[in-house]
C-alpha cells in the first residue's frame, strides 16, 4: 500500500533569520510512503499527519533540511514504512516564489 498525505498546511517557527524566529510561517508538507498492509496491521494516516504537525510546531527548526531529516528518522522508527518521501514548502517566505525542499 502507498499512503500520500498532501497539502498538510499549518503555521510554525522555522528559519534562520531573525524575523523567521519570531513570527510563525505557513508551511505545506507532502508525505508519501509504502507499507505492507494487513487487516491486523495498518497505519493510521490521521495519526501520522498529527504527529508531523506536533513535531514541527514543537521543535522550531532552523533549517528545512533539519526538519526533513528529523521527520524521516521519527517516521521510519515509529512505523514499518519504506520509500518515505517528505517535501516541505514555505509558500510565503519569498515574494515571487515558493521555496520547497525534499529528501528525494
Amino acid at each position: 500500500m502507498k499512503i500520500e498525505i498532501n497539502n498538510l498546511t499549518f503555521k510554525c517557527i522555522i528559519g534562520i533569520l531573525d524575523f523567521e524566529r519570531i513570527k510563525k510561517q505557513r508551511v505545506i508538507i507532502n508525505t508519501s510512503f509504502e507499507y505492507e498492509f494487513t487487516k491486523d496491521s495498518f497505519i493510521d494516516y490521521s495519526e501520522v499527519s498529527t504527529l508531523i504537525k506536533t513535531i514541527m510546531k514543537k521543535k522550531n527548526f532552523f533549517l528545512l533540511e533539519d526538519a526533513i531529516l528529523h521527520l524521516e528518522e521519527l517516521l521510519t522508527n515509529k512505523y514499518p514504512i519504506k520509500n518515505l518521501h517528505i517535501k516541505i514548502s514555505k509558500p510565503d517566505i519569498l515574494k515571487d516564489c515558493i521555496v520547497t525542499l525534499s529528501n528525494h
